[in-house]
């Protein structure tokens, strides 16, 4: 609800739970105040000739906004003239305002954007940032959800505001990259076995079937089926011997993945922890295309506040350097996640994150605390996003979305 104002008065009446959210979520969508969509309505209403078809108000509950002065005086005159009861005159009042505002379409990609996650070194949480940020991305557009304000994501030990934001409605494709696994099993899924057709085998010319038969729903009730999964095969782990022998082994990852471009928005990569020619690829993949605005893929590097970090970090950058170069392609960063802060930990972590957040390019994009309620979800096998949808940690990873979607 609005801040009062000079010409606005406070007004309370009734509207039907269903009408009231529908109203709430499609103001937040086409970024109009409540009170101004609620205004704009109950002038239509005014300026029509005749009376609508009633509305089913069972239930209505209490509703209040800001007006314009004085035009809640002139509705309620005008309703008694009708013979409209108040709630049934607002809810038509609204209902008009949405038919004339009706919801914005999700806009889709010329081709999906290709999100690259990774670090060379293990255990800095780039599978949970890969799940956080596909959940975030898959949420309904015709639902709201809690959002942290983004300034909260550079800095600790603030209080910071909270959003009611449609979901983003992306279609998108989570793809286990890493021969651990990790995204696979915490999303609750099984592991392709080594036997089967896989992504490396598709990478390598090995794959006896379409890649489309690999790709599984994740959390449908959810995410709508807007989020999917390419499971992980643990024969991930000999990938870099059949690239070897590979002719233009740097866009394997992008044939293999190319008949799926079609289907999502959006497709994000769990890397492995590695500096080998399969980490190539995924940098390959992530370049920016003929046509393709900057930033809209690319290296998204999650990192801790430490120093063991800042090593691997450097490693990984001289390799996408390389790549840029060797390869003459445009590769853009995401950006810096510092990922598990806690600034209790003392001067290693406080000092650490001034370090990442002097490094300009690229930029730290986010600072994300560690929450239980992550380890949660790891151990119960169900994305973060569904599984405690209101926690902080799911704000964050939604406010990081809308950083970088």
């Amino acid at each position: 609800m609005t801040s009062p104002q000079s010409d606005r008065e406070k007004v309370v009446s009734k509207l039907p739970a269903g009408l009231r959210q529908l109203l709430k979520v499609r103001a937040a969508q086409l970024g109009i105040a409540l009170q101004d969509a609620t205004a704009e309505g109950i002038a239509s209403w005014q300026a029509l000739g005749s009376n609508l078809k009633p509305l089913d108000t069972s239930g209505a509950e209490s509703f209040s906004t800001w007006l314009p002065t004085g035009q809640w005086e002139q509705f309620r005159a005008d309703a008694s003239a009708r013979g409209v009861s108040l709630i049934q005159g607002l809810a038509q009042s609204v209902q008009l305002w949405l038919d004339s505002n009706p919801a914005p379409t999700v806009e889709r990609p010329a081709f999906a954007r290709r999100m690259i996650i990774c670090n060379q070194k293990g255990g800095v949480g780039k599978t949970m940032v890969t799940a956080g940020l596909g959940e975030a991305c898959a949420e309904d557009s015709e639902q709201l959800y809690a959002v942290r304000a983004l300034k909260y994501l550079f800095d600790d030990n603030r209080e910071a505001d909270v959003a009611e934001l449609p979901g983003l409605g992306h279609r998108v494709l989570l793809v286990d990259f890493d021969p651990q696994c990790h995204l696979t099993k915490q999303l609750g899924q099984d592991i392709i076995p080594r036997d089967e057709d896989s992504l490396a085998k598709h990478m390598i010319g090995e794959s006896k079937s379409d890649i489309r038969d690999l790709v599984v729903p994740v959390a449908e009730e959810s995410f709508g089926g807007r989020l999917a999964l390419l499971p992980g095969c643990h024969d991930a782990f000999l990938i870099d011997l059949g690239l070897a022998r590979a002719r233009a082994r740097e866009a394997a990852l992008e044939r293999a993945l190319a008949p799926l471009e079609d289907d999502f928005d959006t497709i994000i990569i769990d890397c492995p922890p590695s500096l080998g020619l399969s980490m190539d690829t995924a940098i390959y993949y992530g370049r920016r295309r003929d046509g393709e605005r900057p930033g809209a893929s690319g290296i998204g590097i999650v990192v801790l506040a430490e120093d063991s970090s800042a090593d691997a970090y450097e490693l990984l950058v001289e390799q996408i350097e390389d790549a840029r170069n060797d390869l003459r392609i445009d590769i853009d960063y995401l950006g810096l996640i510092v990922n598990q802060y806690d600034a209790r930990r003392g001067y290693i972590a406080t000092s650490s994150l001034e370090e990442w957040k002097a490094i300009k390019d690229p930029r730290v994009i986010a600072v994300l605390p560690d929450r239980t309620q992550q380890r949660e979800a790891v151990r119960v096998k169900e994305p973060l996003l569904s599984y405690a949808p209101a926690c902080e940690q799911s704000m964050n990873l939604r406010a990081l979305a809308r950083e970088i979607a």
